[in-house]
């Protein structure tokens, strides 16, 4: 302890430190000193290592950036958490399109070029069903520029069943008014029918939007077309399948990908990048090459377009096979038993009471609705969640029956260390 104290950087050395500059200039050298403070408070008590004091004050200050989580719930793509997590490579873009680059000129030529056409490529190649693709910040803005270029002053015609509130209150038939479309609403909730679709098309129909119920579901007396069913009526069919899947998933065989629906007959289809592609926020938008130019050279779409970092990361989730989303999905219930009885183990040795428990951990971020996945954990004591999620980095369990359980489904191999320490350092916390 002696010895670690010593090499705890002085609070002058810190104050002069290059990277404390910008907010000794902006808030002053008091708030600064206090959180100098109050990270050497943390490396005598052992919660960081004294190497890392000047990058916990600065994470401590205002903008410092968001607070790394590791990711124990059981939810693989939890939407509070950020979804899903980059890949190595997609970081590694990411780093690469921070400064300068030709994310919208041709080095070639050296004249203007197709802004991320780079991650255009990737998208056709990964979805050869589409004839266009085109990219827009989420999945919302997909569904916004579609309505707003095909239905304006229009009406979209959507079964009852499947007006879906989307997340944070926010609700579809909302945002689809909102964009100066009408709803032509048919069928019940629990049913409906080509029929009901049918005797609603008229001249004032913009399109049929079908929605996968990605983040419910609806059993027992229920029936509702199939996008195959609901093509030939004469207008445009626009899909919005939700998670994010661009060809079918084995794993999870209910869950509607972009080719299949493609090659079904809708003529535009909508999904999420940063679900179960594992790739960034945006939004996709793939479908018939007529519709996706029509919404690409629509006014609103320069509004709703994504940055050179998202077309990095897309770029390379789409050109590299493997990622955390997939790898969490794939892996081996039996692997995580092996890991979470490993971790028990290490902690009993350390002093900490903890159990290795089988558990069922979902998909989450409106994705795959009932499905359980098998998984393990790691339960300790319930009064430890607080200081896990508070800790740094933080990790976020979920509390059942009085225990924290710390479910390891989403949580990568290599961060087993980080999650023991975490714990040990936790349970310190709890007791100081």
């Amino acid at each position: 302890m002696t010895d670690s104290r010593r090499h705890i950087p002085r609070t002058d050395a810190l104050l002069d430190d290059p990277r404390l500059a910008p907010y000794v200039e902006l808030m002053g050298r008091g708030p600064v000193r206090e959180a100098v403070r109050a990270a050497q408070r943390r490396a005598r008590d052992g919660e960081i290592s004294p190497a890392d004091v000047p990058d916990e004050v600065v994470r401590s200050l205002p903008g410092g950036g968001p607070r790394e989580v590791i990711n124990a719930t059981g939810v693989l793509l939890h939407t509070n958490l950020g979804r899903a997590p980059l890949s190595a490579p997609a970081l590694d873009a990411v780093r690469g399109a921070a400064g300068t680059t030709d994310v919208e000129f041709d080095l070639e030529t050296g004249r203007r070029a197709r802004r991320g056409r780079a991650a255009l490529a990737a998208l056709a190649r990964a979805v050869p069903d589409a004839e266009a693709v085109h990219l827009v910040n989420n999945n919302a803005a997909a569904l916004v520029l579609a309505a707003t270029a095909l239905a304006q002053g229009r009406e979209i015609v959507i079964s009852r069943g499947e007006l879906v509130e989307i997340g944070d209150g926010f609700r579809l038939p909302d945002l689809l008014a909102s964009t100066g479309a009408r709803l032509r609403e048919v069928g019940t909730t629990n049913r409906t029918s080509v029929a009901d679709y049918a005797g609603a098309i008229g001249p004032a129909t913009g399109f049929v939007l079908k929605v996968h119920p990605s983040n419910y579901r609806i059993e027992g007396f229920a029936a509702t077309p199939s996008v195959g069913e609901l093509t030939g009526l004469g207008v445009p069919l626009v899909a919005d399948i939700g998670s994010g899947l661009l060809t079918p998933e084995p794993l999870l065989p209910d869950e509607p990908d972009a080719a299949t629906w493609l090659r079904a007959g809708a003529d535009l289809v909508t999904a999420s990048g940063d679900k179960l592609l594992g790739g960034p926020q945006c939004g996709l938008l793939l479908g018939r090459a007529e519709a996706v130019e029509r919404l690409r050279r629509h006014p609103l779409a320069r509004a709703l377009r994504v940055d050179k970092l998202t077309l990095a990361a897309l770029e390379a989730t789409l050109t590299h096979a493997a990622n955390p989303a997939r790898e969490a999905l794939a892996a081996d219930p039996a692997v995580l038993r092996r890991r979470a009885g490993d971790l028990v183990r290490r902690l009993a040795e350390a002093g900490v009471k903890a159990d290795a428990v089988d558990t069922e951990a979902a998909v989450g971020g409106g994705g795959a609705p009932g499905v359980a996945l098998p998984s393990a954990a790691v339960a300790v004591a319930g009064s430890l969640a607080g200081p896990l999620r508070t800790g740094r980095p933080a990790v976020v369990g979920r509390v059942e029956g009085g225990r924290c359980l710390l479910d390891l489904r989403a949580v990568a191999p290599h961060r087993d260390d980080d999650l023991f320490d975490a714990v040990t350092r936790a349970v310190v916390a709890a007791c100081g």
